[in-house]
């Protein structure tokens, strides 16, 4: 009987819901920034004949409607057409997606029925027409179940397109951008104070982190606080530029890795340096001299016209004349933008040699050599300098402003 009971009352609550709790907050960007984003993805629809567009990832759906899901195994959604924009939550987040949504409404779907997530979609997308998806963060698991809630859907992927819009930064966007830079470099300052004999990496990171958390607290004051993070690294640690902080001690001598990163309303900032404590022997000097070297070269040759592939070749060979191109590990930079180390960024504008986007005004740049010597070599650790810059109609802007190389960061 109670278990009757219980899949009656089940199948009488609802599938989907209104959910307008408390009042609006305060969008990261102007409403006309907003509107003109939307203004442009609906130019591309028309120009590829779409009439509907679902966006599941996290980049596109902050990027249009500023709104960032934390998934935790469900499914989220942005649905444009040319009439409307619609989120569409889990209702575990309550009312949180329809307060920052900036858009028409927000549509909330529950856990009592499976497969509400995609009522949601049909209740906001028609089954006929043409409908841009997001191929590159689509399961394909959950690309069959669209396929068969819209079975006289034809299905058009968008993600390119919609990554090329987004290369070009607006005015807002360079200013929110330069923000998180200066949070970085304050972050770099905690770092750089907080390293002593014998202080455990986390300590050195916790230090960073706080600051950088605390100063975005202070410059946007209506933001919510997540993800900022700090990647301190010392000794064989620095080998890997995404290795997580442990609880080594800093050691005379050590080569260290500074990596600070603001996290402002889904937009991501870097500030990466190489460092040592108390002292840098002359093998690691040479190697650290010689990556600064590349450093210096690459920021200059980020320019409207350059080439991404053009400039990877050129600093591959100030590195191959150093003797240490073999050790290079990764692209020489990539865009800034909404992107995060777990989510999307724009990787068609990467510094690689298989990469051959032109550098236009407004798009937002880093230049980030790195060379790892192994373990048991002269020099041994990973090296990299890490600057963003901003491109503008003659040049570029750097607008990091911590300093770089042995001059500055051999920490006594």
């Amino acid at each position: 009987m109670n278990t009757l009971v219980n899949n009656l009352a089940v199948s009488e609550l609802p599938s989907l819901l209104t959910i307008e709790n408390g009042e609006k907050v305060s969008a990261t960007f102007s409403l006309s920034e907003y509107q003109n984003r939307q203004s442009k993805l609906r130019q591309l629809m028309e120009e590829l004949e779409i009439d509907h567009v679902l966006f599941s990832s996290i980049h596109n759906i902050n990027y249009y409607a500023d709104f960032i899901y934390c998934s935790f195994g469900r499914f989220y959604g942005l649905v444009v057409s040319p009439e409307k924009v619609v989120t569409i939550s889990a209702n575990i987040d309550a009312g949180q997606p329809w307060r920052r949504t900036v858009g028409d409404y927000n549509v909330v779907y529950t856990d009592w029925q499976r497969d509400n997530y995609f009522k949601a979609v049909t209740q906001e997308i028609p089954n006929k027409g043409r409908v841009g998806i997001e191929f590159d963060h689509l399961p394909l698991e959950r690309l069959n179940k669209l396929k068969a809630v819209l079975p006289n859907v034809e299905f058009i992927d968008i993600s390119a397109p919609c990554m090329k819009l987004r290369m070009i930064k607006s005015a807002e966007e360079i200013a929110h951008i330069t923000q998180g830079a200066a949070v970085c470099d304050i972050g770099g300052f905690a770092v750089t104070a907080a390293i002593r004999e014998g202080v455990p990496e986390h300590e050195v990171a916790l230090a960073s982190t706080q600051a950088m958390v605390r100063e975005i607290a202070k410059r946007f004051p209506n933001s919510e606080l997540m993800d900022t993070w700090t990647w301190f690294q010392s000794g064989i640690n620095t080998d890997g530029a995404h290795n997580p902080v442990t609880t080594r001690q800093v050691q005379k001598g050590d080569i260290l890795s500074l990596n600070c990163f603001s996290m402002i309303a889904g937009y991501y900032t870097a500030l990466e340096r190489t460092q040592f404590f108390d002292h840098c022997d002359d093998a690691s000097l040479r190697i650290w001299e010689a990556n600064v070297k590349v450093h210096e070269a690459g920021l200059k040759l980020i320019r409207p016209g350059a080439r991404c592939s053009d400039i990877a070749k050129e600093l591959n060979e100030i590195f191959y004349e150093e003797g240490l191109l073999q050790y290079r590990t990764f692209g020489y930079g990539h865009s800034f933008g909404v992107l995060s180390h777990y989510y999307g960024r724009e990787a068609g504008l990467e510094l690689r040699e298989d990469i051959d986007t032109v550098i236009e005004p407004g798009m937002v740049i880093s230049m980030e050599p790195m060379v790892m010597i192994p373990q048991g070599m002269a020099g041994a650790g990973g090296y990299r300098e890490h600057d963003i810059l901003v491109v503008t109609e003659s040049g570029n802007e750097n607008i990091t402003k911590f300093p770089y190389g042995p001059e500055h960061n051999i920490i006594k």
